[in-house]
């Protein structure tokens, strides 16, 4: 190698769980948000701990800091007042009774725990793996369900959880040891237990990334507040860049400007709150960019922002950047470089679609050290042919918490060893989007964006279908009522709830779930939670939700890969 000295690679995990709380009680409808705080926020923090030298981006959505923080907090006054737990799940594992064998909710309790990676979470563990298929059996037969215990629920439970913990803690903490040695007979005593390790490891992981930030070890930044498309907020026109031909609600998001400007100020703020300071850089939600975005990034001083590298190829389609960069088009390295669009300064990184797909879709299968091996010598050869010397920076940017379940032991031999050795790699070198920014460099001048988000560089993925559009249409509805009731009416407190609640109606997860492409029982839970929000808003409000917000929106009939909960950055041929 001669090139790689100056060549830096950005690790970028990105973050994120909607807001699955109910505006009136705060019971969680879905257990995500823990389930991956054990598996996943637990582990991404602990393996920049284990290799100090090494660095990392990710980006900590506003509304998962909020309801890491809440789960945390709500253990607490369990454990020293026994407050009730506002999550189902987390309620039965402490539960003194838990329901009658054969009833409706022992068997509903019993199947919410079977939610998980059957090859790599289930039939790892083989005690869980005998209580899932017992249970799936008598699900062929329910009268049988009689003849189960409230201790087969017990153990369930247990294993529910063992089978969501993080690889870093099975390694090391003994309690998770001894009772996975106990395999079953779990007391209550042990399910309390196993619920304080859960709270203690809760509340440790805003302050142990925190404490990574400080030591600038990371790099943290933020999307809008509650995860919203802001192209889509201010226009959806803004589709049509990419997309010439979709269909399109017929009325506009009014005030979207607004919304996006509030949006980000809410952002920065739950950072100011959890971490203290500003955050130089921004997850546009979904990568989604636009020109008018851009500006309001720049308003609220974001120094750099991400997207997929789909963006970047077809913003490079334009007549007016080839005019201004005709050497970009045989340039096989163009993408390892920030850009700024339409005299906006704030710089532009773009994701490698290619390494990073790899690392989600394809290394799962791979014995660990090969699919390291494989992606350093992939990262090698990009700094070998980097031009006349040029100093290369490559983002690998995907999704922190959901690729890991598809991996042996959640990923922990590859992302130990992929850590170390780059870490020591004498080649290449970890780095963060800020820190590269601060070297000053000259950074690309590009006349025109094109909108579009990192996966496919369209928006295809959140509006132009009949379902995305019928929701987009429920939403403008809302905000119509939004604008028409008066603020006076309201108390400080009372206006603050509803504006809150706006945001997390707007949401992109609801829209991304819309689609009969997708799996069923996905598209009916987040279809139901989505017009919950709604119907919460109009309470809110102090108005009458439409009636339509009973109704489905939609259904799902497919199955898509990863269960649908990541997908490519490229239309597959």
């Amino acid at each position: 190698m001669t090139k790689a000295l100056k060549t830096s690679v950005v690790l970028y995990w990105h973050m994120h769980q909607p807001d699955y709380r109910d505006a009136a009680t705060r019971e969680y409808y879905f257990p995500w948000t823990y389930l991956h705080g054990l598996k996943d926020y637990v582990d991404m923090v602990a393996h920049l701990e284990a290799v100090p030298h090494a660095k990392a981006v990710f980006n900590l959505s506003p509304v998962l800091l909020e309801q890491i923080d809440d789960y945390a907090q709500n253990l607490l006054a369990w454990e020293k007042e026994r407050r009730p737990i506002r999550d189902e799940i987390l309620a039965a594992l402490v539960a003194e009774q838990l329901p009658e064998p054969g009833s409706e909710e022992f068997f509903d309790l019993a199947h919410k725990c079977l939610r998980a990676n059957r090859q790599r979470m289930i039939k790892r563990f083989p005690a869980y793996r005998w209580l899932a298929d017992t249970l799936e059996s008598v699900k062929e037969n329910e009268p049988l369900g009689s003849y189960l215990s409230p201790q087969f629920l017990s153990d369930l439970l247990v294993w529910y959880h063992l089978s969501w913990m993080g690889e870093t803690v099975r390694r090391e903490n003994t309690l998770i040891q001894s009772l996975q040695e106990k395999a079953g007979g779990f007391t209550l005593a042990d399910r309390h237990a196993l619920a304080g390790l859960i709270r203690e490891l809760l509340a440790g992981i805003i302050p142990r990334y925190k404490t990574l930030l400080e030591q600038g070890q990371i790099e943290i930044s933020i999307n809008p507040y509650s995860h919203p498309i802001l192209p889509l907020l201010q226009s959806f026109n803004s589709a049509r860049e990419a997309m010439a031909d979709v269909t399109l609600p017929n009325r506009e998001y009014i005030g979207g400007w607004e919304r996006t400007l509030w949006q980000l100020d809410k952002g920065l703020a739950t950072y100011d709150f959890f971490f203290g300071g500003r955050p130089s850089g921004c997850w546009p939600s979904e990568g989604a960019l636009s020109e008018q975005t851009l500006v309001a990034l720049q308003r609220k001083g974001f120094r750099w922002a991400a997207s997929g590298d789909s963006v970047l190829r077809n913003s490079l389609k334009s007549a007016d950047n080839i005019a201004a960069h005709p050497e970009l088009i045989d340039d096989p390295e163009f993408l390892y470089q920030p850009f700024q669009f339409a005299g906006v300064p704030v710089s532009c990184f773009f994701r490698d679609d290619a390494l990073s797909d790899t690392i989600g879709f394809h290394y799962s299968n791979w014995h660990a050290q090969d699919a390291v091996n494989d992606l350093i010598h992939r990262l090698e050869k990009i700094a070998e042919h980097a031009r006349g010397g040029k100093e290369l920076i490559i983002p690998i940017i995907m999704d922190g918490e959901n690729a890991w379940e598809y991996f042996p032991e959640n990923a922990y031999e590859f992302l130990s060893s992929l850590y170390q050795r780059l870490a020591d790699h004498p080649g290449l070198t970890l780095s963060t989007f800020e820190q590269w920014l601060d070297k000053s460099k000259p950074v690309t001048q590009l006349p025109r964006l094109t909108a579009g988000s990192w996966v496919y560089g369209t928006f295809s993925t959140w509006i132009g279908d009949t379902d995305k559009n019928k929701a987009w249409w429920m939403l403008v509805q809302a905000k119509d009522q939004f604008d028409r009731i008066q603020k006076d009416a309201f108390s400080v407190d009372e206006w603050l709830l509803i504006e809150e609640q706006l945001a997390l109606c707007e949401s992109s997860d609801w829209f991304w779930w819309f689609g009969d492409y997708n799996p069923a029982e996905s598209v009916r839970d987040f279809d139901y939670l989505f017009r919950k929000h709604l119907t919460n808003l109009y309470h809110l409000m102090k108005v009458e939700p439409p009636v339509y917000l009973q109704e489905v929106i939609g259904t799902g009939q497919g199955d898509p890969a990863s269960g649908g909960v990541m997908r490519k950055g490229h239309v597959e041929d």
